[in-house]
C-alpha cells in the first residue's frame, strides 16, 4: 500500500489529485472546529455526557466530533448518506427513477441532482429540531428567532458545504469524495479513544507498578483490534465466483467465442448498509425521547434500555441482553433487504440468456435464476453473520469491560472498505498511464 502510494506521486497527474484530496480533507477538519455563532458549546457538552443512550454516539462518530462540538459542520454529510439511502429505496419503487437510472449517465447526472435537493431539505430540518428543540433547553445563549435562523441557516449551510466538498474530491481527486469525508472523520476519533483506552486499562496498572497486567492489556487491545481488522478485510473482499460458458456462434466461415467468465457475488453484498439501518432504527426512539427530556423513568424508557447497546452484556444487567437478539434480527433482515434490491436474479439470468450465456450444469432461464437465488441466499447469510461479529466483537468488551470506543465494527467496515476501494482506483489510473501498449 506504501509503495503504491509512493508511485502514485512519481505522476504529475495522480500526484495533483492526491494534494488536492489532502487540501480539502484539511478544510473538512477546519470546519470541524469552527463554532456555530449563539450557541452554549458548554451546556451541549455536559448534556452529550448526561446522556445514558449511545444514540448520539453513533452520528458524532460519523461527523468527527463536530456534533460534539457544535461546529458549522455538526450535521457533517449525514444528511446525504440518508438522502442517497431514500433514493436507492425510492428507486426501487418510482418508476420514473428507475427509468432515470436505465438512461446511464444522463439519468446517474438527473438522480445526483435530486439527491442534492432532498440532502439539503433534510439538513434544514434536522437543523430545524436541533435548534428550537435543543434550543429551549439551553443550547442557545439568547433563545429567539434571530439565532434560531442563524443557527439553522449555519448548519444547513455547513451540511451543503461538506456536500460540494465531497462532489469535488470525487471529480478532481482520487474518487469516493463522501466516502472519503467520512472516513477521515472516523480516523480523527481513533487517537482520542487509544488515550482514553490507555487511560482506563493501562495507566493504572503501571501507576500501582503491575507492569505486568500493564503489558498484558496492551496485548489484549492491541489483540482485539488486529483481530477485528483482520476480520473486516476478510469480510470486504470475500467474494463467491458463479462461472459462465459462452456458447460458440457462427459469423462469415468462422466459430467466434465460447469464452469462459464468472459472476462475482461479494460475500458482503450489503456492505455497512445494513448495520447503518439496524443501528439507526434502534437509535430512533432514543433519538425521539431526547427531545422531550422527561426524567421519570416509564415503561418506554425501560424499552430503550433493551435498545440501548452500552447495556448489553453487562455484569449483573444480563437481562437487557435480549436487546442483542433485537439488533441481530434486524442486521440479517436488512441485509437481505438491501441485496434484494441491488442484485436482480432474474434480470441477470435474462441477461445471460441473451448474450448466449449459461452456468454449467443449469439449464438457461428459470433454472439459472433459482440457482442465483439459492447461492445468494447463502452467501448474504454468510455476509451477515460476519458482518454481526465484526460489530458485535467491540460491543461485548465495552459491556464487559467498560471500552467504549467509536470506531467500532461499523467503523472499522468503512474505513477499510473505502481505503481498499481508493487504493485500487489510484492503482488502476496508474495502469492506464503507465501502459504503453503495442504502438511503442
Amino acid at each position: 500500500m506504501l509503495e503504491t502510494v509512493k508511485n502514485a506521486f512519481k505522476i504529475k497527474d495522480i500526484r495533483n489529485k492526491l494534494i488536492f484530496t489532502l487540501i480539502m480533507l484539511v478544510v473538512v477538519r477546519l470546519g470541524c472546529e469552527l463554532p456555530v455563532p449563539g450557541v452554549d458549546r458548554s451546556y451541549f457538552a455536559n448534556w452529550f455526557a448526561q446522556q445514558t443512550g449511545d444514540a448520539f454516539n453513533f452520528m458524532d462518530a460519523f461527523t468527527g466530533g463536530s456534533f460534539l462540538r457544535m461546529s458549522v459542520f455538526a450535521l457533517n454529510i449525514t444528511p446525504y448518506i440518508t438522502s442517497s439511502i431514500i433514493m436507492q429505496l425510492l428507486t426501487i419503487a418510482i418508476p420514473k427513477l428507475e427509468e432515470m437510472q436505465r438512461e446511464g449517465e444522463d439519468g446517474r447526472k438527473k438522480i445526483a441532482s435530486i439527491t442534492r435537493y432532498v440532502t439539503v431539505g433534510l439538513a434544514l430540518m434536522e437543523s430545524s429540531a436541533m435548534a428550537i428543540g435543543f434550543g429551549r433547553q439551553g443550547l442557545l445563549d439568547d433563545f429567539n428567532a434571530l439565532n434560531v435562523i442563524m443557527v439553522i441557516t449555519a448548519l444547513t449551510a455547513g451540511s451543503a458545504f461538506i456536500m460540494w466538498i465531497g462532489e469535488r474530491i470525487t471529480e478532481n481527486g482520487v474518487g469516493n469524495g463522501i466516502s472519503i469525508v467520512l472516513t477521515i472523520n472516523i480516523i480523527s476519533r481513533i487517537p482520542e479513544d487509544l488515550r482514553s483506552l490507555w487511560k482506563q486499562f493501562v495507566t493504572p496498572q503501571f501507576e500501582a507498578h503491575k507492569y505486568g497486567a500493564g503489558t498484558i492489556a496492551i496485548a489484549i487491545i492491541a489483540a482485539v483490534i488486529i483481530v477485528t481488522v483482520i476480520l473486516t478485510v476478510i469480510l470486504n473482499g470475500a467474494e463467491r465466483r458463479i462461472p459462465v460458458q459462452y456458447a460458440k456462434k457462427v459469423q462469415g466461415r468462422k466459430m467466434v467465442g465460447g469464452q469462459s467468465s464468472h459472476i462475482p457475488l461479494k460475500v458482503n453484498t450489503g456492505g455497512v448498509i445494513p448495520i447503518i439501518f439496524a443501528s439507526s432504527l434502534m437509535q430512533l426512539p432514543s433519538v425521539i425521547s431526547s427531545f422531550f427530556g422527561s426524567s421519570k423513568v416509564t415503561w418506554w424508557q425501560k424499552f430503550m434500555y433493551f435498545l440501548n447497546s452500552g447495556n448489553w452484556f453487562k455484569a449483573g444487567a444480563w437481562q437487557y441482553t435480549w436487546g442483542a437478539l433485537i439488533y441481530v434480527v434486524l442486521v440479517v433482515f436488512f441485509a437481505y433487504f438491501y441485496t434484494s434490491i441491488t442484485f436482480n436474479p432474474m434480470e441477470v439470468a435474462e441477461n445471460m440468456k441473451k448474450s448466449g450465456g449459461f452456468i454449467p450444469g443449469t439449464r438457461p432461464g428459470k433454472p439459472t435464476q433459482d440457482y442465483l437465488n439459492k447461492v445468494l441466499n447463502y452467501i448474504v447469510f454468510i455476509g451477515a453473520v460476519g458482518l454481526i461479529i465484526v460489530a458485535i466483537i467491540p460491543i461485548i468488551f465495552n459491556g464487559l469491560f467498560g471500552a467504549s470506543v467509536s470506531f467500532g465494527g461499523t467503523s472499522l467496515i468503512i474505513i477499510v472498505g473505502v481505503i481498499l476501494e481508493t487504493m485500487k482506483q489510484i492503482e488502476s489510473q496508474m495502469l492506464v498511464r503507465n501502459y504503453k501498449g503495442f504502438l511503442n
